[in-house]
């Protein structure tokens, strides 16, 4: 029976378990080495049955360059040892109004067809003693990225973990992406884009949520 319909619609709904990335309790027993070499051996063969000539110059070294990409770059936020060490200050300065960093850049993958999703963040929050060091919320955003996501889930990740290192509920995450899954295949829309939120705490209030949207407002145009 054909159920190809079926999964292509659990893929378009973002249908996932819970707000944390799916991983086996033996995911981190294999070194960075090791899984490179398995994925390079396990992508030659991929190449291989699609046709393509492995001879050629242009393509020997790509398996090998796909399994460092993964390894080192694309999926590295799956190993919570590249996980960003925050580093936070006391509130000298008693500053008690919202702190926003617009327009995060971010690069993460679609993981239902491994393809990319990208686009920006929007992070705020409302002290309540501590503060961050600016370059470490982008860091946050981007170990999330670094791995196969629903931008539902990264959204609620990155809040999440905000709350957890700031010590506060004061914490709003605003994404907006373009999903190459949407752009490049099925319906090939390449106009819209996704926005997804998490507010928490204060954000929660109207008058704060519509302040911190009004500073946002010109990026979400």
């Amino acid at each position: 029976m054909d159920n190809s319909n079926d999964i292509e619609e659990i893929g378009d709904n973002h249908i996932s378990g819970n707000t944390d990335t799916p991983l086996r309790e033996d995911a981190f027993e294999l070194d960075n080495d090791i899984k490179i070499e398995l994925i390079q051996k396990h992508f030659k063969e991929i190449m291989q049955i699609l046709g393509l000539d492995l001879t050629d110059e242009s393509l020997k070294d790509t398996p090998a360059r796909v399994a460092k990409m993964y390894v080192n770059e694309t999926f590295a936020g799956l190993n919570p040892e590249n996980q960003p060490k925050a580093t936070l200050f006391e509130n000298n300065y008693q500053y008690k109004e919202m702190l926003v960093e617009k327009n995060i850049g971010f690069y993460s993958t679609c993981e239902h067809h491994f393809v990319p999703i990208f686009g920006k963040a929007h992070v705020a929050y409302i002290s309540e003693g501590n503060v961050i060091g600016l370059s470490k919320l982008n860091r946050i955003v981007n170990f999330f990225a670094k791995r196969p996501q629903v931008q539902e889930r990264m959204t609620i990740q990155i809040a999440n973990h905000l709350k957890e290192v700031l010590k506060t509920e004061n914490v709003a995450v605003i994404m907006e992406a373009k999903h190459l899954c949407v752009a490049s295949r099925g319906i090939k829309d390449d106009t819209s884009t996704t926005v997804t939120v998490s507010f928490h705490g204060k954000f929660n209030d109207s008058n704060t949520k519509a302040e911190l949207l009004s500073f946002i407002d010109n990026e979400l145009k």
